[in-house]
């Protein structure tokens, strides 16, 4: 596959011709990136699909709502470290090289999920128990924070303009085929140990499963190759030096960011976290749908194999109409219909009364359509968004914010939402098992404006610009309050309402998270006093 480059602000070499396959197949490239993320993914999220299990094993007995909280905060953790692993491998991938960074995620992520399937319970080694197992749910989002974002770039960079919707929309299957998996790996344990044994120890066997997946997928990456673009921007001298300063060094860079975070990521990731996750744990709460543990995985094992191959139509429909029409319409749909459609589910419950599986598999089916049709297209539109200096570190950001702490809190700010209406059942504008939808109706909803609003439509944008985004604008000052103030009172809301909700005698959580924010903008602020003093002449050399 070889084109003529385009030429971009700052490409001196553009318009020479370019072999972006560099000798490999595209199915190959698709096969091993993907494969390699599923797994990576199944491993993120058997956490959340034992959660209610694993609450019984690593919490103090006595309180179960309290150890439910508990296990989910610690799911939520993962979640937290994502952003920090976007920087991080992302700076790795776009110094070194987009194979690498996501070869160590890899490998970081099997260790830690096999480590988890080896790790005595509270019963065992007290409170040690809990201490570990955060610590390696922390490592396991520092690692998905940097695959999804190198298997977006390495697969966007081998494909052709006018099919990266089609082509990166399989990448995008990963994640709901790795729920899948996990599921259908839980169900068999079950259905072969039989529940009292599954509920035991052999919650641990999925856990001890993953290291044969990471041996099987480490070995079909280790025969790939970096991807030809990346290559040549390092023979060449272009690859960026500073990823980090360059992605998020101006006003207009971090305008860029926060338009993608609030424009695209946020309603994404809770429309996808909702549909899938929020809907299994609902579904299975005894005070809510009051399904079965089994019952629910198969509900949701069979609405995912039925909407999965929508992933794919909708990433080939964004080559012919746009990324932003397909994106938007989901989150509309999602921000009108998603209550009723957990009112509907709660109807042929068996805490309804009238249990339907049937039905209740058809709506998670259409959940799930929602989140095929904003997920979908997302990951063609992130990297044509950055220039390839960059691209993987200012990919990962955005998306690992967006679905770290938007989609990955979901469950735990729904539940929190969910018990103060039910303490309080007369001041919310829904009953009190439909309160923690408010939530993602609200961010679906905020999402689907601002995207109407500010996103630019990204679909003939060259993936092969070295310097300049295509997306990036002059920094509007109206545009960077709005996003700004809107991302502050994001942080104060969760600082009231839901960190303090995780407060525990033995741990401050809500103090924790104010002293990760202040460092976090201490280290900002560093990095731009630090560039401001070498760009100044009188202080520095000129830049």
């Amino acid at each position: 596959m070889t084109v003529r480059a385009v030429p971009t602000g700052g490409d001196e070499r553009a318009g020479e011709e370019f072999d972006r396959l560099g000798g490999a197949n595209v199915w190959q490239v698709i096969g091993a990136s993907a494969v390699g993320t599923m797994i990576e993914w199944y491993d993120f999220y058997i956490f959340g699909s034992l959660a209610l299990i694993l609450a019984g094993k690593f919490f103090p007995p006595g309180n179960e709502t309290l150890a439910a909280l508990s296990v989910l905060a610690t799911f939520a953790a993962g979640f937290a470290a994502r952003p920090f692993g976007a920087l991080f491998f992302g700076r790795i991938g776009d110094l070194v090289g987009r194979k690498y960074a996501f070869l160590v995620t890899l490998l970081i992520m099997g260790g830690a999920t096999f480590v988890i399937g080896l790790l005595p319970g509270y019963g065992t080694i007290g409170f040690v128990a809990p201490l570990i197992l955060v610590l390696l749910r922390l490592l396991q989002g520092l690692a998905l924070g940097g695959e999804y974002g190198g298997a977006a770039v390495y697969i966007a960079e081998h494909v052709p303009d006018n099919r990266r919707g089609y082509y990166t929309s399989f990448i995008q299957t990963t994640a709901t085929l790795g729920l899948f998996l996990s599921l259908l790996v839980i169900l068999t344990t079950q259905e072969i140990l039989g529940q009292t044994r599954f509920e035991s120890w052999g919650w641990r066997v999925p856990f001890l499963l993953s290291i044969l997946l990471v041996g099987i997928s480490l070995f079909i990456r280790l025969r790939l190759q970096e991807s030809p673009l990346f290559a040549q921007l390092k023979s060449s001298g272009r690859t960026s030096a500073a990823p980090i300063t360059e992605s998020f060094g101006t006003w207009s860079k971090w305008q860029t960011v926060l338009t993608v975070l609030w424009g695209a990521a946020a309603g994404q990731a809770v429309v996808w976290y909702c549909g899938q996750f929020y809907a299994l744990f609902w579904l299975q709460n005894p005070k809510l749908g009051g399904v079965s543990s089994f019952d629910t995985n198969l509900i949701l094992v069979v609405a995912l194999a039925m909407a999965t191959p929508f992933f794919i139509v909708f990433g080939a429909l964004s080559d012919r109409i746009g990324r932003k029409p397909v994106m938007m319409a989901g989150n509309l749909i999602a921000a009108i219909t998603t209550i009723p459609l957990f009112a509907l589910m709660y109807r042929f419950s068996p805490n309804g009364g009238n249990y339907q599986p049937v039905i209740l598999t058809l709506c998670v089916f259409v959940l799930v359509l929602y989140v095929t049709m904003v997920y979908g297209p997302i990951a063609a539109f992130l990297v044509e968004s950055f220039p390839a200096r960059v691209r993987y570190t200012s990919v990962s950001l955005p998306y690992h914010v967006g679905n770290g702490y938007f989609g990955g809190f979901l469950p735990l700010i729904a539940g929190v939402v969910v018990a103060k209406a039910t303490a309080n059942p007369g001041g919310w504008p829904v009953d009190p098992q439909y309160a923690g939808l408010l939530y993602p109706v609200a961010v679906a909803f905020i999402t689907f404006v601002l995207g109407m609003w500010l996103l630019p439509e990204t679909r003939h944008n060259s993936i092969l610009a070295a310097a300049q985004e295509p997306t990036e604008r002059k920094a509007s000052p109206l545009v960077l309050t709005i996003l700004i103030a809107l991302s502050v009172i994001a942080l104060v809301l969760a600082d009231q309402y839901v960190t303090v909700a995780l407060n525990r005698p033995e741990f401050n959580v809500q103090w924790f998270f104010r002293i990760l924010a202040l460092a976090i903008v201490a280290v900002v602020g560093f990095f731009a006093l630090s560039r401001r003093r070498a760009a100044d002449p009188a202080v520095g050399p000129a830049a």
